[in-house]
C-alpha cells in the first residue's frame, strides 16, 4: 500500500505509475482522495461531538451530585442525543476507513526513477555471464531428456492430479533434493537465517504481501478453512513479522526458506508451458530481507548478487534484466530478472526475480521499526528474490549438460551435493 501522504501531496506521480505499469484505473486515485477528504471531515465532526459529550458530562456530574436532578434533566437529554450522534459518526468513520483502505489496496506501488517505462520490449539487459554451450549434434529439449532417463513423469502426474503436477523419479528426485539443499546452503553462507515455513496462509497474509486482492485467480484457495496454498515462500516469510515493531538493532533481518509453490497459471498456453517451463506446483528457495528505508537499494544490489551467486555455482550462462514498468506487478518499485540460457529450446528462461517493494508490503502488513529509542515507529522496507526456482534451472541443466552419447553431465558443485556427476 502506498503512503497516504504521498497520495495527497503528489497524486500525479501515483497516476503516472499506474499508467506506466498498466495496472488499475487512475480514477481510483480521485476516488481515494475523495474518500480521504470525507473521512477527515467525519473525524473532525466526531471529535467535536465527543468533546461536546465530555463538556456535558462535566456539567451534569456536579448537578447530579448536588441532587439538582431537575436542572440536570435537559442536559442529560442533550447528552443522550449527542451520544447517539457520536455512535452514528463512529459508524460513518469506520465505513469510510474500510472504503478508503479498499481503494488504497487497488493502487499499485510507485516506480523507482531508474525503472524504464514501457512494455516487455523496454526491459533493459544489464549484464551477461558465462558462455552458451555449443554442440556437434542437435541438442534436445529437456522434456525429451527427462523422459529418456526416467527423471520426470508428466503423464502419471497428470493422471494423479492434473497437468502441471509432475512426478520426479529416481535421479530426478535426488536432483531436486540436492538443488534445494545447495541453494539453502548458499543462502546460509551469505548470512540468511533458514526458516521452514507453513505452505498454507490466511487472507491477511495474502493481503500483506500483495497477492490479494490482486491475484485471487492465480492462487489455490482451500475454501473449507479459508486458507491459501503459498504461491511463493515470500508470503509466509514476509508475514512472519506482521503487526510487529522490530528492534532497530536487529536490522537488516535476512531469511531464506524452501517451500513447494502453487500457482494456477490461468491463461498460460503454448510453448512456454511445455515440460518444466511452467508448472502449477514447483519448488523454490526464497530470500527475504527487512531493512532500513535509507539502505534498501544497497540491499537490492546485495540480494541480486546472492541470487546470481546461486546461478554461477551451477555454471549456467545467464543474463540480468531491469524490468520495464509494464512488466512490473502491483507491489514492486523495481525488479531485476535473471534468465538462464536454454540450449535445447534456444531461448532464455527466467529463474529469479529480485525486487524492492520499499514500504509497500510493510504498510499492508504493518511491519515497523524504531530508528532510535523513543522515536516514532517507521515502516521497514522489504525485499525478496528467488534463490532460486527449480523447474527452469533443471531444464537448463539437462539441456546445457547433455552429451553426444545421450548422457547429462552435472556441474561439480551440484554433483557433490547430489552424489552423482552424470545422468545416463
Amino acid at each position: 500500500m502506498i503512503d497516504l501522504d504521498l497520495l495527497r501531496d503528489d497524486p500525479d506521480r501515483v497516476r503516472q505509475s499506474m499508467e506506466a505499469k498498466r495496472i488499475g484505473d487512475p480514477a481510483t486515485v480521485d476516488r481515494a482522495l475523495d474518500l480521504d477528504r470525507q473521512r477527515r471531515r467525519a473525524v473532525t465532526a466526531l471529535n467535536d461531538l465527543q468533546r461536546r459529550q465530555g463538556e456535558l458530562g462535566r456539567e451534569i456530574g456536579p448537578l447530579m451530585k448536588a441532587g439538582q436532578r431537575d436542572q440536570a434533566a435537559p442536559l442529560v437529554e442533550q447528552s443522550n442525543a449527542v451520544k447517539a450522534q457520536v455512535k452514528e459518526h463512529e459508524e460513518t468513520v469506520r465505513q469510510l476507513d474500510a472504503d478508503l483502505r479498499a481503494a488504497m489496496l487497488e493502487i499499485p506501488n510507485t516506480l523507482h526513477p531508474s525503472v524504464p517505462v514501457g512494455g516487455e520490449d523496454a526491459n533493459r539487459i544489464e549484464h551477461e555471464w558465462g558462455a552458451k554451450p555449443t554442440f556437434d549434434f542437435e541438442p534436445l529439449p529437456h522434456w525429451e531428456i527427462a523422459e529418456r532417463h526416467g527423471l520426470v513423469d508428466f503423464e502419471r502426474g497428470a493422471k494423479v492430479t492434473g497437468a502441471g503436477f509432475p512426478f520426479y523419479m529416481g535421479k530426478g528426485a535426488r536432483l531436486q533434493r540436492a538443488l534445494i539443499g545447495l541453494f539453502l546452503d548458499l543462502a546460509g553462507e551469505a548470512g540468511y537465517t533458514e526458516v521452514e515455513a507453513p505452505i498454507l496462509v490466511n487472507e491477511a497474509s495474502g493481503i500483506g504481501t500483495g497477492q490479494l486482492p490482486d491475484k485471487e485467480g492465480q492462487m489455490y484457495h482451500v475454501t473449507g478453512d479459508d486458507l491459501y496454498l503459498v504461491p511463493t515462500a515470500e508470503v509466509p516469510l514476509t508475514n512472519l513479522h506482521r503487526d510487529e515493531t522490530l528492534d532497530a538493532g536487529s536490522l537488516p533481518v535476512l531469511y531464506c526458506g524452501y517451500t513447494p509453490c502453487f500457482r494456477r497459471e490461468a491463461g498460460s498456453y503454448g510453448k512456454d508451458v511445455r515440460g518444466l517451463n511452467r508448472l502449477h506446483q514447483f519448488d523454490k528457495v526464497e530470500l527475504v530481507r527487512f531493512v532500513r528505508p535509507e539502505e534498501s537499494y544497497e540491499h537490492l544490489e546485495a540480494l541480486l548478487a546472492d541470487a546470481e551467486r546461486a546461478v554461477e555455482a551451477l555454471g549456467l550462462p545467464y543474463r540480468r534484466l531491469t524490468l520495464a514498468s509494464g512488466d512490473l506487478g502491483v507491489t514492486q518499485a523495481k525488479t531485476y530478472d535473471l534468465e538462464v540460457w536454454s540450449a535445447g529450446q534456444q531461448r532464455w528462461l527466467e529463474v529469479s526475480s529480485v525486487s524492492n517493494f520499499e514500504a509497500f508490503q510493510a504498510r499492508r502488513a504493518n511491519v515497523r521499526f524504531r530508528p532510535e529509542e523513543g522515536a516514532k515507529p517507521e515502516f521497514v522496507h522489504t525485499l525478496n528474490g528467488s534463490g532460486l526456482a527449480l523447474p527452469r534451472i533443471v531444464a537448463a541443466l539437462l539441456e546445457n549438460g547433455q552429451q553426444a552419447d545421450g548422457s547429462v553431465v552435472l556441474p561439480p558443485r551440484l554433483a557433490q551435493a547430489a552424489g552423482f556427476d552424470r545422468i545416463g
